[in-house]
């Protein structure tokens, strides 16, 4: 036979190729990219759809959970405040903080307390149900109302700007300060496109007039795993 005069490890090479061809591939899947876009471009992106909010309600979202250091004895809101502060406060016993500096940027307002801020989910979490959460698991609503994953998700603003804006979109509320309504757009977009949530009629065209606007604006995003 012709395997008789091949050399023993060959033939073992021969038997491990052809082993090795009848397993199957395990193949990695493809890691989530960022994604720039104009924002004009962005504002295609998503799909049109009407609002429901059927059946609401905020303990559908659980939050805030133990956030992205469970060690650290903080929850998602003080590892936000504590990541977008610009003077560090001091962390004391169950993560209270103390002293500390942030700029609330919906309204250009320096804030000198914690209890001073709210932590604005960038699309409300009715909003976010009108869209397309209604229909995610109860885990995945978690990870929404908890997401550190993109800088815009959550943001620490006077509770004030928070609870004027409430879970209206920007067809019904932009911030105060007219010089941030291009990056507030932007960060909406980039939100909705980063969980797959979809617009309404009345919001699509806010948001494409937004575009017109701000020619020059981009949206960064990356899909939530």
């Amino acid at each position: 036979m012709v395997l008789a005069d091949r050399p023993p490890t060959a033939v073992l090479r021969g038997l491990a190729a052809a082993a090795l061809a009848a397993l199957p591939l395990a193949v990695t899947p493809p890691a989530h990219a960022a994604e720039t876009l104009p924002l004009a471009e962005a504002v295609t992106r998503l799909p049109v759809n009407a609002e429901n909010r059927d059946g609401y309600t905020r303990d559908a979202f659980r939050h805030w959970n133990a956030g992205d250091h469970p060690t650290d004895g903080c929850n998602t809101r003080s590892e936000v405040l504590l990541s977008e502060a610009v003077e560090p406060p001091t962390v004391g016993p169950r993560c209270r903080l103390t002293g500390g500096v942030w700029w609330s940027y919906y309204d250009q307002t320096w804030v000198t307390s914690a209890s001073g801020l709210d932590i604005d989910h960038m699309v409300p979490l009715a909003e976010s149900w009108d869209s397309g959460a209604s229909a995610w698991t109860a885990e995945r609503r978690e990870a929404y109302a908890n997401d550190q994953g993109a800088p815009a998700s959550l943001v620490a603003v006077t509770a004030r700007s928070n609870r004027s804006k409430a879970d209206q979109d920007p067809a019904e509320w932009l911030p105060p300060a007219a010089a941030v309504h291009c990056r507030y757009v932007a960060e909406w977009v980039g939100t909705k496109l980063r969980w797959a949530l979809t617009v309404d009629e009345t919001e699509a065209a806010a948001l494409r007039d937004a575009a017109t606007d701000c020619p020059e604006q981009t949206v960064t995003y990356e899909p939530a795993a």
